[in-house]
């Protein structure tokens, strides 16, 4: 309007058309298509103090018999024309562009997109914000919980509700867990994923603990089980700036229509149970994606089927499995600790920083991005576990020692020196505290025949001589009295009474 009334100021002090255009820097046809209408509307310079811009505006471009608001040239469905926008590729060019070819006489592509635009505007907030199909998919926890209660004690305890949308379709997904801690926040996601059927390129959360281990504008650092988890399905993970819910106004506006659709649906029901709270949630959940949104004129589940799922990328072909992430040193006895217990690595590796990894089935312990050492996770008995192969070789050979492996190797040279070997392990508090004491007595009966040393492992039971020492003597006596044909005493005393005494 300000340039309109250049032109009739100018116009008015006699300067012709062409050389308005040119001080104006505007078509000479613009020009005196305007004059005419100011002439039509009975208006010349100066016009009137008391006429606004906008009673200009109607007298020059208002049209007799044409209701106000009405287009003057046909548009297009500016829903259709948003959801097809969503699509990989689409521009608005193309968009007007075929516009055009099934109206030629319609708008040019400048007031196509204003129109656009302004269309764009009477949306609600979240929908204003662009989403490719198949780009972001925005998570976070609802503030308000799920009730559920125990059956046997009564007792109320209330679950986390956990909220995916992707961004495009605002397709949502929704469930209750038992908490916020790492374990549920990973498993809610792997869930999510296979209920869109795909995997987004990025995934916008909140700076939960769970996900995010330090907030930061610039370079947040991601807990490194979730980023695992991210790299499992070939996911970017963009946190949401501190203090910032816009740039997750999407899950946010989907949290507070869950809250509303979900939770205020199922106040009156009572849940026993984690799994029935799911199941209304998921019947909820359907009613709310299969509703028709009002500016749109389309459901979510329609604009997921037909815009959102072609462009996500595919699920890999197994689910992520929850595995824990931390650190560890080697201590001196080759173990490392992991929830109160004890699993071995290489003894090479003693006071080594290494990587535990940790599932519900397995501990797999990795030193430099290298796998050392697996083993079966412990919830109970033996707090240590062992793997022979990691024991420096002196200690793989103590470890080896059992009371059984003992007895075999008693029984190999005859009944009485098993008899020895069991009678030695008896005799100690704990057996382990004769292995050395078997170990010494098999050496010594290295050097002499089995008949020797089972004539001296009866004896030695007979007289209750257990030590390597008394072992060793009894050898030594019978190796001297070998070539005599009459029994003699073992040792000489004054209360014993020998042979002679029954003649």
């Amino acid at each position: 309007m300000r340039q309109l009334r250049q032109m009739l100021r100018l116009a008015g002090s006699g300067t012709s058309s062409r050389e308005i255009a040119v001080m104006l820097g505007v078509a000479r046809s613009t020009v005196q298509d305007n004059l005419k209408r100011a002439a039509m509307a009975g208006l010349t310079w100066p016009l009137p103090g008391e006429l606004t811009d906008d009673a200009l505006e109607h007298r020059l471009f208002a049209r007799a018999g044409v209701k106000q608001g009405q287009r003057r040239r046909q548009e297009p469905d500016w829903a259709e024309l948003s959801i097809e926008l969503k699509k990989p590729g689409v521009t608005l060019l193309i968009l007007w562009e075929e516009y055009r070819s099934v109206h030629p006489d319609g708008y040019g592509y400048s007031r196509f997109c204003e129109l656009f635009r302004g269309f764009e505007q009477r949306l609600s907030p979240t929908m204003r914000q662009e989403h490719a199909a198949g780009d972001k998919a925005f998570v976070d926890y609802s503030g308000k919980r799920v009730p559920i209660i125990d059956r046997k004690t009564g007792e109320v305890r209330e679950a986390e509700l956990f909220v995916g949308v992707l961004g495009a379709s605002s397709y949502t997904f929704a469930e209750a867990t038992w908490t916020q801690t790492l374990p549920d926040w990973i498993g809610s996601h792997v869930r999510m994923f296979a209920f869109f059927g795909g995997v987004p390129r990025l995934i916008v959360p909140d700076n939960l603990k769970s996900g995010v281990n330090r907030a930061s504008f610039h370079d947040p650092e991601i807990n490194r089980s979730y980023g695992m988890m991210a790299s499992h399905y070939g996911v970017g993970v963009l946190p949401a700036r501190p203090r910032r819910p816009k740039d997750k106004a999407k899950v946010e506006n989907a949290v507070r229509f869950a809250q509303s659709c979900i939770l205020g649906r199922l106040r009156k029901q009572t849940f026993f149970s984690l799994a029935e709270a799911n199941a209304a949630i998921a019947e909820v959940l359907a009613r709310i994606n299969d509703h028709v949104m009002r500016r749109l004129g389309v459901s979510r589940r329609h604009l997921f089927e037909t815009v959102e799922r072609p462009a996500l990328a595919s699920l890999p072909i197994e689910d992520y499995e929850f595995a824990e992430w931390r650190l560890a040193r080697v201590s001196t006895d080759y173990h490392v600790e992991c929830k109160s217990f004890f699993y071995s690595v290489p003894h090479a590796l003693i006071r080594q920083q290494v990587d535990i990894r940790a599932t519900a089935r397995m501990i797999e312990i990795f030193h430099r991005g290298k796998r050392v050492a697996v083993h079966q996770r412990r919830y109970g008995g033996p707090r240590y576990g062992t793997d022979p192969a990691h024991m420096p070789s002196s200690h793989r050979r103590y470890a080896e020692w059992t009371p059984e492996r003992f007895r075999r190797w008693g029984a190999s040279i005859g009944p009485q020196t098993e008899g020895l070997i069991i009678a030695i392990l008896a005799s100690r508090p704990h057996p382990e505290q004769g292995f050395r004491t078997c170990l010494g007595i098999l050496r010594l009966y290295r050097d002499i025949g089995h008949e020797r040393a089972e004539a001296v492992s009866s004896r030695a039971v007979e007289i209750g001589g257990l030590t390597c020492k008394t072992i060793a003597s009894l050898i030594a006596t019978h190796k001297g009295a070998r070539h005599s044909t009459e029994p003699t005493a073992v040792m000489e005393h004054a209360n014993l009474r020998g042979p002679g005494y029954f003649h």
